[in-house]
């Protein structure tokens, strides 16, 4: 197993990548790497779709417990 592999089985399990981009984001922003303004766009970004992916997941269970 190649180094990349083994990064990539450690971030499915127990890192969520959006996290992990929003996490490298932060520390671009604090670094002076990336404006206030991209680091918004970013943190928008993974909000809005981590609530996505909770709402979709809620309703999967719905539908099958009903």
């Amino acid at each position: 197993m190649s180094s990349k592999e083994k990064i990539d089985l450690f971030l499915n399990k127990w890192v969520s990548r959006k996290l992990t981009v929003f996490v490298i984001a932060s520390i671009g922003l604090f670094s002076k790497s990336i404006t206030s303004t991209d680091w918004v766009i970013i943190a928008t970004s993974y909000i809005t779709i981590e609530g996505v992916t909770n709402i979709v997941e809620r309703l999967m269970k719905s539908k099958n417990v009903a």
